[in-house]
């Protein structure tokens, strides 16, 4: 199975990252975590996009906040799928890095989840792998099942407590 790529800008990112981390670890999908910045650590960046565009690899995810050009830099570089996880920041609320990521000129698509999204950023990872993936297509599957299950099972619980409440 080809591994993702977690990038943050900033290793004050990996709190949002861990939920992602966390199924990944389930799923036993393989993963690189690395901090390299846009901004900071252009060369290394560049250099590491290159060899992971041409090696084990099969998507990016790039976490950033602010100026969050991470992805967008990583798209420019490579041609594999790169998903931006925009970071909430405390100047505008996360929006500077929405914005950030979404906006992406012509030619040069990035993927983009909701604000500090790090589950459905690992899980749009996953489902890009699982095209060429059955065992993980599989596993997503079941994940789907079980969510379904839980809140049919919440429902359950919730409508059965209001019905006694309301003919009592």
């Amino acid at each position: 199975m080809k591994k993702i790529a977690l990038l943050m800008g900033s290793s004050s990112d990996l709190e949002v990252l861990r939920p992602g981390i966390a199924i990944l670890q389930d799923f036993q999908a393989p993963f690189e975590v690395h901090v390299l910045s846009a901004h900071r650590t252009p060369h290394a960046l560049h250099e590491f996009v290159l060899q992971a565009s041409h090696g084990d690899f099969g998507v990016f995810i790039a976490a950033a906040g602010k100026a969050a050009h991470l992805a967008g830099v990583i798209a420019s570089l490579s041609i594999l799928p790169v998903i931006a996880l925009p970071i909430l920041t405390k100047d505008l609320g996360g929006l500077d890095s929405l914005l950030s990521s979404v906006q992406m000129p012509s030619g040069v698509p990035v993927a983009c989840v909701g604000i500090n999204a790090a589950q459905n950023a690992v899980l749009l990872a996953l489902e890009i792998l699982a095209l060429h993936e059955g065992v993980l297509a599989k596993k997503l599957q079941q994940m789907r099942r079980d969510n379904e299950a839980k809140i049919l099972q919440d429902d359950r619980a919730l409508s059965s407590q209001f019905y006694k409440e309301s003919h009592a």
